[in-house]
């Protein structure tokens, strides 16, 4: 017989904690990050899970057996055909440049075209399926997967004749490489040119009119690269006349006005002629004594941004000089380092009759004149 006032042992079901109620519809549902990332991987909905963490927090776990307990979700239909970027505005018609090339030569509207390539995107094999054509040739394997998204110029395709001038060019480049030549470059501060340009500059005077006089100066003393080699009479052909020669670059081609007899003119007449010489050839008007008759050419690239090059010697000359431009440098003056700015210049001779030393010391009195001596230009 069972003593009523005796306590009785609880039983297990009246033991057990309550399970915790899922929240109710609306409610804020307060899940672990990687809960909340295993729900949204396998469609389960949150606010139907019971948690079991720190109040009420739903884990993983909870998450876990949700999955395993309850029904499988419903699988996400997949859209049909290509998705198209978020992104992009409505009414945008997305389409490769090869496609829009093909769409022009076949006259297709693309707008009424149904794209299959990446997010919808219009490919050539989609327009010249629209136009009942057969699509084009697959690309090779090594060929990127995804067309560019920047538009591709139309380049030039297949020979195209040169203009009189070009075909003229052409056969004086060619006639540079029947004379054996050589290079020697120089490095020049130009901190009083760059002084003396500025002074000069108002007054409408231009780099290259200094740049003729200061060379035609320096000719008068190395007289050997103003001279040319004349093959025939295996002899050396001096020049009187110092007539400057400045390749200048026109449509089409490539012409080099001269300054006659430049070491004789002052540096304003210099500038004039060489104003109304740049005039001329802009305008195709140049005679040919005006473009002939130089004895020694100079071209300069400086002014685009070009630091150093060499030029091909031109037929019947022994000397070119190619100039680049100024660029800032730090070189020790009175043992203190000072920012300069430097040009280097390079000139190609003829050396059946010019060796090198010629040309280091013509480069040596250049870079005189235009570092201490550039008085010498505007007397």
């Amino acid at each position: 017989e069972v003593d009523a006032s005796a306590p009785t042992a609880p039983s297990p079901a009246a033991s057990a904690m309550p399970a915790p109620a899922a929240p109710a519809g609306g409610e804020r549902v307060v899940a672990s990050p990687l809960a909340k990332q295993l729900a949204e991987e396998r469609g389960i909905d949150l606010s139907t899970v019971a948690g079991t963490g720190p109040g009420g927090r739903v884990t993983a776990s909870d998450v876990e057996n949700a999955k395993a307990g309850g029904a499988a979700p419903a699988k996400k239909e997949a859209p049909k055909g290509p998705v198209r970027p978020s992104n992009v505005p409505a009414g945008t018609i997305m389409a490769t440049p090869q496609a829009k090339k093909a769409a022009k030569k076949n006259k297709v509207d693309l707008a009424k075209v149904q794209g299959t390539g990446n997010f919808g995107r219009i490919t050539e094999d989609d327009v010249l399926s629209a136009a009942g054509k057969a699509p084009a040739s697959k690309q090779p394997a090594s060929a990127p997967a995804l067309a560019s998204s920047r538009t591709i110029p139309d380049l030039p395709d297949g020979p195209v004749p040169l203009s009189g001038m070009q075909v003229a060019v052409a056969a004086n480049m060619m006639a540079t490489k029947a004379a054996p030549d050589f290079r020697v470059s120089r490095r020049i501060t130009t901190t009083k040119f760059d002084e003396l340009y500025a002074m000069m500059k108002p007054k409408g005077v231009t780099v290259s009119a200094l740049m003729s006089k200061a060379v035609a100066l320096a000719i008068e003393e190395h007289p050997i690269v103003n001279a040319h080699y004349d093959e025939k009479a295996k002899a050396i052909v001096y020049k009187k006349d110092i007539n400057i020669a400045n390749a200048v670059a026109i449509p089409g081609g490539l012409i080099t006005p001269v300054i006659k007899n430049c070491n004789a003119m002052p540096i304003m007449a210099v500038s004039d002629k060489w104003r109304e010489l740049v005039g001329k050839a802009k305008e195709g008007k140049l005679v040919p004594d005006e473009f002939t008759t130089g004895t020694f050419t100079i071209s300069n690239l400086g002014m685009f941004g070009v630091s150093q090059f060499g030029s091909l010697l031109p037929a019947g000359s022994g000397s070119i000089l190619a100039v680049g431009g100024a660029l800032p440098t730090v070189q020790m003056v009175n043992g203190v380092p000072t920012e300069v700015k430097q040009m280097e210049v390079t000139i190609t001779c003829d050396h059946r009759h010019i060796y090198g030393a010629d040309a280091a010391m013509f480069l040596k009195t250049l870079a005189e004149i235009l570092e201490t001596r550039t008085i010498e230009l505007v007397m």
